[in-house]
């Protein structure tokens, strides 16, 4: 089956690597606006089995043009479309915690469930729902981890300690630790609001002396970041790190996290950025191999 990869121009450097990985043709996606803020959206070529590469930070925008996409592929004969979308956004809200709150991670799914045979994506924000298939049904739905190529950004010489930042960060904590044979410590965390949070970290004593990395699947605007290394700081940490899969961090957020004693951000290239040193390609490669969808 004949196959091509198009991207769109904020994830083409990601998607050339997956080109190179999968020995598989790139093409831009080309996108024009109106002046009412329409898309135009154009394929440049098709095939059998058509890979949609795109990360969906920033998504009310990016997913309509992603659908468009979606739509024109087939429409020019593709079989089979299938969507890489390294980080996936609207997975975090799976129920209604108030009154006529929209269940967005159920409306999303079901709306690229509509429009793709097959969805691969990198460590998803999943909460209360157990697989991606069950966000996403109907399709293949396939969540791939990065924790391996995590691990590979740490040096381990001098004994860090390894710090999550709340409950829900234990899985990625434990997966990079462990075979680095690392010390944890997971925070327990209270949100005030979007950028305002507050935290404890049990037996934060063990990080006396030590180097701290502050460990999550996503980045964001980095305050609770920032709470967390200023509990380790008072502790007597050495020097405070962060690793994570997704950083959506701005600069102005990235400046605030080093302004405060951050001294090192790293992720995955989900996002490319300057946090951007584990390139996602060869995993995600694998992963479509191993699956029939390359």
């Amino acid at each position: 089956m004949s196959a091509v990869i198009l991207a769109f121009a904020d994830s083409m450097a990601a998607a050339d690597r997956l080109g190179a990985s999968l020995d598989l043709p790139v093409r831009d996606v080309a996108v024009h606006r109106f002046p009412d803020k329409e898309a135009l959206v154009r394929i440049p070529a098709s095939a059998q089995s058509v890979i949609l590469y795109r990360s969906l930070d920033d998504p009310d925008r990016k997913l309509i043009e992603l659908l468009l996409a979606a739509s024109a592929a087939r429409d020019s004969g593709a079989e089979r479309v299938i969507l890489v979308a390294p980080y996936l956004a609207y997975m975090r809200q799976d129920k209604a915690f108030h009154p006529g709150e929209a269940v967005s991670q159920k409306v999303i799914g079901g709306l690229l469930a509509s429009h793709f045979d097959a969805l691969l994506t990198v460590d998803p924000h999943l909460h209360r729902v157990a697989t991606l298939s069950e966000a996403i049904p109907g399709i293949s739905a396939i969540s791939l981890s990065a924790a391996p190529l995590l691990t590979a950004l740490i040096d381990a010489g001098d004994n860090p300690i390894i710090i999550g930042p709340d409950s829900e960060s234990r899985q990625w904590t434990e997966a990079i630790a462990r075979p680095l044979g690392l010390e944890t410590l997971v925070a327990t965390k209270q949100r005030l609001s979007d950028r305002q949070v507050s935290l404890t970290i049990p037996d934060v004593e063990h990080a006396r002396g030590r180097r701290a990395i502050i460990v999550d699947d996503m980045i964001s605007s980095g305050r609770t970041l920032v709470e967390a290394a200023k509990l380790l700081r008072q502790a007597g940490a050495t020097s405070i790190e962060a690793i994570a899969t997704h950083c959506l961090a701005h600069p102005d957020d990235l400046a605030f996290m080093a302004a405060h004693g951050i001294a090192r951000i790293a992720s995955s290239d989900s996002i490319d950025g300057p946090t951007s040193k584990a390139a996602l390609a060869p995993l995600i490669a694998h992963a479509m191999r191993d699956n029939g969808l390359a």
